[in-house]
């Protein structure tokens, strides 16, 4: 399922408790492990400078990449180390592109608070712009699940998005033999006075259970060895999202997001933004392109 996986590093807290999980995915599926440092050379405050600064970015960077390829290699895992000068953020979507990366890990910052989350991270932005799904792991929570997961949740609204992520979630959990939950939610804030009657309402549920039962189908069809469908209601989509995936002990959380060409074009404050943000379990994000 993924042969090339890229997990960029640095000397950060996050990274190093994402590191375990990336190896353990590496490993599981006999894939290559590209360890990547951006020593980030476009900060104004190092673009005035010459030799030394630069050199010592690159030093660390070396240092950070043999760290995490020898941990690798005691794993048995084969590894690629590459230190680039660059922008962080633009490299490693660059790289994913032109090595025909499958899966990109990466650490969030691990707020406990949205509101102390840092918009514009290297992380969100990746996630941004990577048309390689992305799967991210909070450093913060009390234990990060092992890989492979046991239980794998499609969050899905019958979008193009979701269902590239159906797939994905389909692969993980035939990959595993794991169960797959396929969850839609019907957000109540988001419907008009129109909707919110007997008859609208009932339409709009029917149309959940249906994006869901579609989902189920395709598991099933493919041989997934345990599927569960839901539909839910509530005021918010991402909440709802991760009350199931803690009421009923999920591992992971697979969700589309829609392509946009520019950062001016994405929806800030989307459910996949915020679950990324929250969720206690992995998230891996999946793209199409609009």
């Amino acid at each position: 399922m993924f042969d090339q996986i890229l997990f960029p590093v640095d000397d950060s807290e996050q990274t190093a408790a994402a590191t375990d999980h990336a190896l353990a995915i590496a490993a599981e599926h006999d894939a290559t492990l590209h360890v990547l440092n951006v020593a980030d050379t476009n900060q104004l405050s190092l673009a005035r400078v010459q030799g030394d600064v630069v050199d010592a970015l690159m030093t660390e960077g070396e240092r950070a990449v043999e760290e995490t390829a020898s941990r690798a290699r005691q794993h048995g895992v084969t590894t690629v180390t590459e230190v680039i000068q660059g922008q962080p953020y633009t490299t490693i979507v660059n790289y994913a592109a032109d090595r025909d990366i499958d899966l990109v890990v990466m650490p969030t910052h691990g707020r406990q608070k949205l509101e102390r989350f840092l918009m514009g991270s290297t992380t969100e932005r990746v996630l941004r712009r990577s048309e390689v799904p992305v799967l991210t792991v909070r450093p913060d929570t009390d234990s990060i699940p092992e890989y492979p997961y046991d239980s794998v949740l499609v969050a899905t609204d019958g979008s193009d998005a979701a269902g590239a992520a159906t797939e994905v979630s389909i692969d993980l959990a035939m990959h595993a033999g794991s169960a797959l939950h396929a969850l839609s939610i019907v957000a109540i804030s988001g419907l008009g006075d129109d909707v919110l009657d007997d008859e609208g309402f009932t339409a709009v549920e029917e149309e959940a259970q249906e994006v869901v039962d579609d989902a189920i189908e395709r598991a099933d069809e493919s041989g997934v060895v345990e599927s569960n469908g839901a539909v839910e209601h509530g005021i918010s989509i991402y909440e709802e999202v991760i009350s199931y995936v803690e009421d009923n002990g999920v591992s992971a959380i697979v969700v589309g997001t829609q392509g946009r060409s520019g950062v001016e074009r994405y929806l800030l404050g989307s459910v996949a933004e915020y679950l990324v943000r929250t969720a206690p379990v992995p998230v891996l994000t999946v793209q199409t392109e609009t």
